[in-house]
């Protein structure tokens, strides 16, 4: 049948889904359309789409026949005790899904990849996701279902992200942190992101605006080449310095600013001290860490200790970002310099 729909690039998918879900505006009757490179959404009559979102066209939508699947599991003619194994959540970077899998499952991995692709709107090809490893924070990733390569472009906060999944770390789980921070940097602070990866962080703090300049550094010179490509597209892409440059090169010589970030969650603790110094008085740290879900309130503590002097930072904050594993969660631990 005609019914308003909405045509956007297949790496937008499920972000804009996910958007015309939670607005009420994405018609559930209808079966959405796949063609090429664009997905077509069908659209409530009268529904509002903010601009820039996609192409407003009538187009021809199948109904919907008899219930089908509300997740990849039910994609998946597998026992009730093989589904209990099966991930809750899995990332969508651009068009690719990336998914871990508990071992029993690895043999399984061609059927949930699979199931995944036909599950996400707009995915292109499923990674099972090894984990990142060594000083460049480089993801092991196994193709298990689609076709292209790593690299994608992804949205979030209204920024366009370039990100290769291998090459250079990302993950989609901090877009709300990454608004956050963006959100407490004031008029005319200076700022530093270091391990700054294809670099969210600096991108989303350039998008407001405020920060009077914004130095982005990271070790892995193809995470320094992604930020640069998204620097093309980016508004207030002038702020941003990217910098490829390892933390004990560069932190020595680094004059101190309002607002420094340093997300290296599993070994970030060893190059705290040196950063801290990079803090302006009255200026903010934003550390992340992996921390064991017992050992929160006593590793603020072991964190503050490391930060130099009894007395000279204060805590402004301390959140749990997402969980990490099923014993742990990543942490972000905000601190507050006191006056020089």
């Amino acid at each position: 049948m005609i019914a308003p729909g909405l045509r956007v690039p297949r790496e937008r998918g499920e972000e804009v889904r996910r958007a015309l879900r939670g607005s009420g505006a994405l018609r559930t009757d209808l079966e959405i359309a796949r063609e090429a490179d664009t997905i077509v959404f069908p659209l409530v009559e009268g529904a509002s789409v903010p601009d820039g979102v996609g192409t407003p066209a009538p187009f021809e939508f199948r109904p919907f026949g008899p219930a089908g699947p509300s997740g990849y599991r039910d994609r998946l003619a597998w026992t009730s005790d093989a589904k209990a194994l099966l991930p809750r959540s899995f990332d969508v970077v651009g068009d690719i899904v990336l998914v871990r899998l508990a071992d029993e499952l690895r043999p399984l991995r061609s059927e949930v990849g699979e199931a995944l692709l036909g599950f996400v709107p707009g995915a292109r090809v499923v990674g099972l996701d090894h984990g990142v490893q060594g000083a460049e924070r480089r993801r092991s990733v196994e193709r298990i279902a689609g076709s292209g390569g790593w690299r994608t472009r992804h949205r979030e906060n209204g920024i366009e992200i370039e990100v290769d999944v291998e090459r250079a770390y990302f993950s989609p789980r901090l877009a709300r942190e990454h608004r956050r921070v963006a959100s407490e940097v004031a008029e005319g602070d200076r700022v530093y992101d270091f391990c700054c990866g294809v670099g969210p962080f600096a991108l989303t703090i350039a998008r407001d605006g405020r920060a009077r300049q914004l130095t982005a550094v990271d070790a892995n010179p193809a995470a320094i080449e992604l930020l640069r490509a998204s620097l093309l597209r980016a508004r207030n892409a002038r702020l941003v310095e990217p910098v490829e440059a390892s933390l004990e090169s560069y932190t020595p010589s680094a004059e101190p600013r309002e607002k420094v970030i340093l997300n290296l969650p599993l070994e970030g603790i060893k190059y705290l001290p040196s950063v801290a110094r990079t803090v302006a008085p009255r200026g903010r740290l934003y550390y992340y860490e992996v921390t064991p879900r017992t050992d929160l309130e006593r590793r603020t503590e072991g964190v503050v200790e490391s930060l130099g002097p009894k007395g000279t930072w204060t805590r402004a904050d301390t959140h749990v970002v997402h969980p990490y594993s099923p014993a742990s969660d990543l942490v972000a631990y905000v601190f507050e310099r006191g006056r020089a």
